[in-house]
């Protein structure tokens, strides 16, 4: 997506958050917190993160970043009316979605998907001031850090045990409170600097095509034709969900992703995101169609923007 579509994009977005805080102050809605006029963003935290990158590739006008614990407190933040938007990651090249993020997004009524951001991945290893590479008895990182980075470690560190982390920063975050040269983490390159620790190796995951991919969410869908992508949550069993994606195939659109969660009920039934694209824009009636279709939730239209590799990294 060109610049000048990402910033009009941005613009519609700000716009329909400012009618909807008058509505609120008109009708008063209940639920939203007090907070200063600046649009505020939750993300998964601390900082460091690759949801922060991808927030600041997003969000370019001055907007306040809220680190968050985990994904669902970035979504609850959300709702309550703390923040405007949330970045939460969606999905990745190696380790594929996280099955809690899911839920999260799954479970929250009232949010919608208004962009996505793919955001290369590198992920680094890093320690303490003095660590070396043969001293590293445990590895810290976000599961999908150590989901990508497993390869890597195997052949370099097959002794090392592993420690499972909230995040890729929290990793590191933690590498730096431990003071310990036996420890390392695996997270972005630019949360050495900000945690004050000594990159040990670069580039430790599988393959250099690595991308996560990010869910930007507000209260608030989308308006209007032309956004490029559209996603829905579908609650059927395993045996329908095929008749669903030729339903949508058939309304002209193409299947981008598909996730499934079980719904919890009984064996066999599974909420599923779907996420599908038309490049010349979705339309009214396609979802319409497609969100007419018993157990189909619209989760909102949207443009999907990519941050290309090589360009600048969290300060």
């Amino acid at each position: 997506m060109d610049s000048a579509a990402h910033k009009g994009m941005k613009t519609r977005l700000c716009s329909m958050i400012v009618i909807f805080a008058l509505l609120c102050m008109v009708f008063g809605i209940a639920g939203a917190e007090e907070k200063p006029d600046v649009i505020c963003v939750s993300y998964l935290g601390p900082e460091g993160t690759y949801t922060q990158e991808a927030a600041q590739f997003f969000f370019t006008d001055g907007e306040a970043l809220i680190p968050r614990e985990t994904v669902g407190l970035s979504i609850e933040d959300l709702l309550s009316g703390r923040s405007d938007y949330a970045v939460i990651p969606q999905e990745n090249t190696v380790g594929g979605p996280v099955a809690n993020y899911l839920d999260a997004l799954i479970s929250a009524e009232g949010v919608y998907v208004v962009g996505e951001v793919v955001i290369p991945i590198s992920q680094t290893l890093m320690g303490v001031p003095g660590a070396a590479l043969d001293g590293i008895r445990t590895v810290c990182s976000h599961a999908q850090g150590l989901v990508q980075s497993a390869q890597w470690r195997e052949e370099h560190l097959s002794g090392a045990a592993v420690m499972e982390m909230p995040s890729t920063a929290a990793a590191a975050s933690y590498v730096a409170e431990q003071r310990d040269q036996s420890i390392a983490a695996v997270a972005a390159p630019g949360a050495a600097a900000l945690y004050g620790l000594e990159v040990l190796a670069e580039n430790v995951q599988i393959t250099d095509a690595n991308k996560t991919r990010f869910y930007v969410l507000s209260r608030v869908p989308l308006d209007g034709e032309g956004w490029t992508r559209a996603a829905f949550i579908v609650t059927c069993g395993a045996d329908r969900i095929d008749d669903i994606i030729v339903s949508v195939h058939e309304t002209g659109l193409e299947l981008v992703a598909l996730h499934d969660r079980p719904e919890g009920s009984a064996l066999g039934e599974y909420h599923f995101i779907v996420e599908c694209e038309r490049p010349e824009g979705v339309t009214d009636e396609q979802i319409a169609a497609v969100g007419s279709m018993d157990g189909v939730r619209f989760l909102g239209c949207f443009h999907a923007a990519e941050k290309r590799a090589g360009t600048e990294e969290i300060p």
